[in-house]
């Protein structure tokens, strides 16, 4: 994926489920549909229909929830997660 690419093109909902999940190293392929569905785009899926994350979508992920406040207006939380084996 290109998340920083068609950030703008995605819905607030869809941002708000990538902000809300910003250590996923994979996206579902519910969230895929929608994205691949308001950008256009027909990007690859692995065998579950699910589209594996780069390192650089994780990293603006994490940018964009750090530059958004809960309404306690606290800095989100992260956690690191461990990649699928090869």
């Amino acid at each position: 994926m290109h998340i920083r690419e068609f950030w703008t093109q995605l819905s607030p909902d869809t941002q708000r489920w990538l902000m809300d999940n910003p250590g996923s190293m994979i996206v579902p392929r519910t969230m895929t549909a929608i994205f691949n569905g308001e950008t256009g785009e027909d990007g690859a899926v692995d065998i579950h229909g699910g589209t594996s994350l780069t390192a650089d979508d994780r990293l603006f992920i994490q940018e964009q929830a750090r530059g958004s406040r809960d309404t306690a207006g606290e800095a989100p939380r992260f956690f690191d997660s461990v990649g699928p084996e090869d």
